[in-house]
């Protein structure tokens, strides 16, 4: 598999899961009950997804996970801030960049 296509499929994963565990979490603060168990449903489909597109290629996921990390963090956080109004602070920041250095290091080692 190409690496480029790997990255692809990965950032594909980390928007799942990601957006998956918001759509749970706006499930959780829904304001009723049919709004709760929708937004549950949808995140339960979208987390089987993510798992089913992680899962199925044929890679070394663990020399990819590094890189598979520094996405889902990348994505975690532009999330929270479009979808919930989070803005990251300086420390998940510089925690972030540290993230995103590890997950190079890992993929070419």
């Amino acid at each position: 598999m190409r690496y480029s296509f790997a990255l692809l499929i990965l950032f594909v994963a980390a928007v799942l899961e990601a957006g998956g565990d918001a759509l749970v979490r706006a499930g959780l603060h829904g304001s009723t009950a049919g709004t709760r168990a929708a937004f549950m449903l949808a995140g339960a489909a979208v987390l089987f997804f993510y798992g089913y597109t992680v899962n199925t290629p044929p890679w070394d996921f663990g020399r990819l996970l590094g890189v598979y990390v520094a996405l889902f963090f990348l994505v975690a956080q532009a999330i929270s801030w479009i979808a919930f109004s989070q803005k990251p602070t300086r420390a998940i920041l510089i925690g972030g960049a540290f993230i995103v250095i590890g997950g190079c290091i890992v993929s070419r080692g």
